[in-house]
């Protein structure tokens, strides 16, 4: 046991030590595909940036996942990132979905999560605004008619005071 656990100790080490265990050949962890916004709905257009590619660099996007197709990411200002733009096809449906960008120079390759909703977010820090009423089963309580509302609160007044005066005549003794 002793033997075998040495073994492959030396074996890892070797490899280490020879180099056969290293970073990914595309790209450093800490760069990465950011996109704009991060959930959107069917139809709706997406900027995505990186800076993997380094200053004035291009890159190839790819939304394959969603079947949008290629994009071209180009160089900006905006902190030497590359930016490009596509528009998510109406008929994705709700989901999220990988979208990659592959640097032209070095073959660095990024990657972006992009959420597919069925509505769109909006109103106070992003939620969904109810509309609508809820199907209970259970009809109105009070209706439109100040008549029938009025008949309604006289015969639940009458009810309750009917009922107190039978507690009472209970309570003395006097019976029903």
């Amino acid at each position: 046991m002793r033997r075998t656990a040495r073994l492959l100790t030396g074996t890892a080490l070797a490899v280490v030590a020879a180099g056969g265990i290293a970073a990914p050949a595309y790209g450093d962890t800490s760069d990465s595909l950011e996109v704009y916004p991060s959930t959107t709905v069917a139809g709706g257009h997406v900027t995505v940036n990186t800076s993997a590619c380094g200053n004035g660099g291009t890159a190839l996007g790819d939304t394959g996942s969603m079947g949008a197709g290629q994009f071209t990411l180009a160089p900006s200002t905006h902190e030497n990132d590359a930016i490009g733009q596509f528009q998510v096809p109406r008929t994705t449906q709700p989901g999220t979905y990988e979208i990659v960008a592959v640097c032209a120079e070095g073959s660095r390759r990024v990657k972006g999560d992009l959420t597919v909703t069925m509505t769109a977010l909006s109103g106070p820090q992003g939620q969904v605004q109810p509309r609508g009423s809820v199907k209970t089963g259970v009809g109105g309580a009070l209706g439109t008619d100040p008549v029938q509302t009025a008949a309604g609160v006289a015969a639940l007044a009458v009810a309750a005071a009917g009922g107190t005066w039978l507690l009472h005549r209970r309570a003395r003794g006097d019976g029903i």
